[in-house]
């Protein structure tokens, strides 16, 4: 049985990265992880329609490129969601990625670091971790900071090596969902020259309430995403979002649809939720970062 699961982790992992480079976010050991021994994971047992990536180390960005005839210099760093404890590799990563590559946008779907997992069951096992709220909160609050660090860097990574990329350093962006929402949220308020991302896409965005909310003269533009049934009730959380920006004058625009749920990612479920890739492409080439 496990030596089935072994090769089903790898096959999987083969069909997720089968021509794509992916690239390690720090140069050493991540900062404050260099005591972490445990190994990462990939596999689908949880979650037959996706795979899951957990017990996540080393941060890493696997890039899928734009068609050199389609590239217009644009990319986008994807940050998958999973609660902190696991990511959605594919619904939330790989098939956003190939979707921005058909209108010429190369992407970078990030692994950034998470709660260990002690079982080959990362979602069962944070299930239970969230009912002990004292030890979850605990574990939480010192993973945020360490995976929004990833992001950060991640941004700094791809912007020093555009040239290499063919990108332009001012068309560089992140989306995050759900918990990797939290992560451009955080890179949106709080940014420096090398990891400014010159747009921002919280899509069910959490918004964890330790961060600094203060919008800069220059915070970049924002679109937003969610739907009204979350099962999670994390819309105030993107409709704040949306009012800090008015309220600095800041170009914004948000979609709530009244369908989709939380976690709608790249599903097609039939809801009014399911166009909202379309609208962000949209809103990237209202905003010219679909232009060559």
């Amino acid at each position: 049985m496990k030596k089935a699961i072994l090769v089903s982790c790898l096959l999987a992992w083969a069909v997720v990265t089968m021509g794509q480079k992916v690239y390690d976010v720090w140069p050493g050991k991540a900062p404050g992880a260099e005591n972490w021994n445990w190994t990462e994971k990939l596999d689908s047992i949880e979650f037959p329609g996706d795979l899951l990536a957990y017990n996540v180390v080393k941060p890493t960005l696997t890039y899928y490129p734009a068609d050199s005839a389609l590239a217009n210099g644009t990319a986008v760093i994807i940050c998958p969601g999973g609660s902190f404890c696991y990511l959605h590799i594919n619904t939330e990563g790989a098939d956003v990625a190939r979707w921005l590559n058909k209108i010429g946008v190369s992407a970078f779907v990030l692994k950034y670091r998470l709660v260990h997992s002690e079982t080959i069951f990362p979602v069962k096992e944070k299930n239970e971790k969230v009912k002990d709220t004292a030890n979850a909160r605990k574990a939480f609050m010192t993973l945020i900071p360490l995976a929004i660090a990833d992001a950060k860097e991640a941004i700094a990574y791809v912007r020093k090596r555009a040239h290499l990329f063919g990108l332009a350093p001012n068309k560089i962006g992140i989306m995050g969902f759900s918990a990797g929402g939290a992560l451009a949220t955080a890179v949106a308020f709080d940014y420096t020259p090398a990891n400014k991302p010159y747009f921002v896409a919280p899509i069910y965005a959490y918004v964890p309430p330790f961060l600094s909310m203060s919008v800069q003269k220059d915070s970049p533009p924002l679109f937003i995403a969610a739907a009204s049934d979350d099962e999670l009730h994390l819309v105030p959380m993107s409709i704040g979002l949306y009012n800090k920006w008015l309220a600095a004058g800041i170009s914004a625009e948000i979609h709530i649809y009244a369908k989709g749920g939380h976690g709608f990612g790249m599903n097609k479920q039939g809801q009014p939720s399911d166009t909202w890739i379309d609208r962000f492409g949209d809103w990237l080439a209202m905003r010219g970062f679909l232009t060559k």
